[in-house]
């Protein structure tokens, strides 16, 4: 009998990061460590592009925010930031009321009830950001997260000729230098693919290879996205599409953030939004639960109505048939007596 590579009792809650996790952007700590104006930093970064248009280069706007960051340690602005000191900077990233408690209460969710645990249902929490992995990974919520998603700086890049070199020399003052990995909000819908293909756990599978809707190890209608606004609206379309849950968030008593969520929901790209406080009363904590658990029932009723295909019924005996006699033909009965 063909046996399918994944069981598909994972459930995968996916967070934007900035103004949904937390109030604004990560990287605050970064500009209050180095004394920069956090508000002319991001002012500059929203004008570059305009202004290398003017000079005839054609940029990528999501990448400009990591290339000011470089041209700001080569200037000796953040003189010695590295990767070691974005991690530690990220354990001074402050979260919305609620957090990170209320990721352990969603995996609870996911085995309140016995049929879940029989099950094995697993509910897995990932970040997929346009941030700072390391950042992230030095935050509070790290050890609640199964996988992050983030841009990377790298430190020490490979000279030219470093294929015929055995060694190196060794740099005792370590900077960020180059970019290593760039997420936008287009690329994001690559993560939300290697979580349903499986391939962030396992590297031998390539996302973009086919693979039938049974072997994926988490099924888009087992996922649950959650972000900030219309920035995210490939990702959210993605979820939708393929059966999953979409949720936006917005900074309570903001009225532009919260209009623009309602317009994302008229234009059906979420399926409900709140906002971003996840206590225990809140209506956003309140939705995410009840959805976990319906998510949790339909997987139940899948499975076992899957195995109830695949289990045959057992062997019965059966009855013997009692056969009823002939009746005699008149004439051959006359014939024998005649004889």
């Amino acid at each position: 009998m063909p046996q399918g590579l994944s069981t598909q009792n994972k459930i995968a809650v996916i967070w934007d990061f900035d103004k949904t996790l937390i109030p604004g952007y990560m990287q605050q700590p970064i500009f209050e460590r180095y004394q920069i104006d956090e508000a002319t930093f991001w002012e500059e970064t929203n004008t570059m592009a305009e202004r290398y248009k003017e000079r005839g280069y054609r940029v990528s706007s999501e990448i400009l925010y990591l290339n000011h960051i470089l041209t700001y340690v080569r200037s000796g602005k953040m003189k010695g930031l590295n990767n070691d000191a974005l991690r530690a900077l990220g354990a001074q990233i402050e979260f919305y009321e609620g957090l990170p408690e209320f990721f352990s209460e969603l995996k609870n969710e996911a085995r309140s009830k016995p049929e879940y645990v029989k099950h094995e249902i697993e509910l897995e929490h990932h970040i997929v950001s346009t941030g700072l992995a390391e950042m992230i990974r030095g935050s509070q919520i790290a050890p609640y997260v199964e996988g992050i998603w983030g841009c990377e700086f790298i430190e020490r890049p490979l000279p030219p000729g470093f294929i015929s070199q055995d060694e190196f020399g060794i740099e005792t003052d370590k900077e960020i230098s180059q970019i290593g990995m760039m997420v936008d909000n287009t690329t994001k819908t690559r993560a939300l693919f290697e979580i349903n293909k499986g391939s962030n756990k396992d590297a031998s599978i390539d996302v973009n290879a086919k693979m039938a809707q049974e072997d994926r190890r988490v099924p888009f209608q087992n996922m649950v996205y959650i972000a900030d606004g219309p920035s995210d609206v490939p990702s959210f379309s993605v979820v939708r599409k393929f059966g999953g849950k979409a949720y936006a968030v917005y900074k309570q008593g903001n009225d532009a953030e919260f209009a623009q969520n309602d317009l994302l929901l008229q234009t059906g790209r979420i399926h409900a939004y709140g906002p971003a406080r996840y206590a225990g009363d809140s209506n956003t904590s309140m939705w995410l639960r009840l959805h976990i658990q319906k998510i949790c029932d339909r997987i139940v009723a899948d499975r076992e109505f899957s195995f109830a295909r695949r289990i045959s019924e057992p062997p019965q005996h059966l009855k013997d048939e009692i056969e009823e006699p002939e009746e005699a033909d008149p004439a051959i009965e006359q014939e024998t007596m005649e004889l």
